[in-house]
């Protein structure tokens, strides 16, 4: 699932761009791939082709971590994933706390991929009495007086927010009082934090409304295709509406 921006500037600790540390995930799953199958090494045309980049963007991105690879054998797989996994702070276990423990809510707990990726659901939380106590996951959920404590027993930095919209800015504002630093927000809306504070937000509906964008533009491309016309591309390079010499008039039409 695509996130959106933070809230930090455009570059990290080190110099590392914030567009390579958004990729570095994607280096790192595609990597923890090939060390299951216990690859030694891999191309850089390898990798990111497997991460979906192109291999000179990869080489790039590397550079930054101090990783260059060796010419002819390429990278070792499972230095680049401590070296991935260390950049991006997953040496370390990560308590977290998911506040909103509705269908979304109870989906993320069961989430079984946190664990295995640095990260571990120290409390779930909710306003609802009903659900105080109710295991979701394993885990009794809480109820949402007591946030302020719970963050503060088990020192959670990240929280992830799944209510209804109209609960989610006094929930980050009660989080980032109480000392959380990270939010991922699955609400429907935007948040405003202070500086300092990182937030990464998860719109499942933007991203279809994208996909229903590009599934209307390939329709309209079939269907002109079926009709014989031609492409809008090629409609804007037909002779028609070039110069004498073959170049653009200097007024496009109306």
């Amino acid at each position: 699932m695509a996130t959106g921006r933070t809230h930090r500037p455009a570059t990290r600790s080190r110099g590392i761009p914030e567009a390579t540390v958004a990729r570095l995930p994607l280096y790192l799953r595609a990597l923890t791939a090939l060390s299951e199958r216990s690859v030694p090494t891999v191309s850089s045309e390898e990798l990111a082709a497997a991460a979906g980049v192109n291999s000179a963007k990869l080489r790039k991105d590397f550079s930054y971590l101090g990783s260059y690879g060796t010419r002819g054998v390429g990278y070792d797989v499972e230095y680049l994933v401590y070296q991935i996994s260390r950049e991006l702070g997953l040496t370390q276990d990560w308590p977290v706390v998911i506040v909103g423990i509705g269908n979304l809510g109870a989906a993320l707990a069961n989430y079984g991929g946190f664990a295995s990726r640095g990260f571990r659901v120290a409390a779930l939380i909710d306003a609802d009495p009903a659900m105080a106590g109710k295991p979701v996951a394993g885990i009794p959920v809480q109820h949402s007086d007591d946030l302020e404590k719970i963050i503060q027993d088990n020192g959670v930095s990240i929280g992830v927010i799944a209510t209804p919209a109209g609960a989610a800015q006094q929930v980050c504002d009660r989080l980032v009082a109480a000392g959380v630093t990270s939010i991922l927000n699955f609400a429907p809306t935007v948040l405003s934090v202070p500086d300092g504070v990182d937030v990464r937000k998860v719109d499942l509906s933007i991203e279809l409304q994208i996909l229903a964008f590009h599934e209307q533009r390939k329709a309209g491309e079939e269907a002109a295709s079926a009709d014989g016309a031609l492409p809008a591309a090629a409609a804007r390079s037909d002779s028609a509406d070039q110069g004498p010499d073959g170049d653009m008039p200097a007024v496009m039409p109306a």
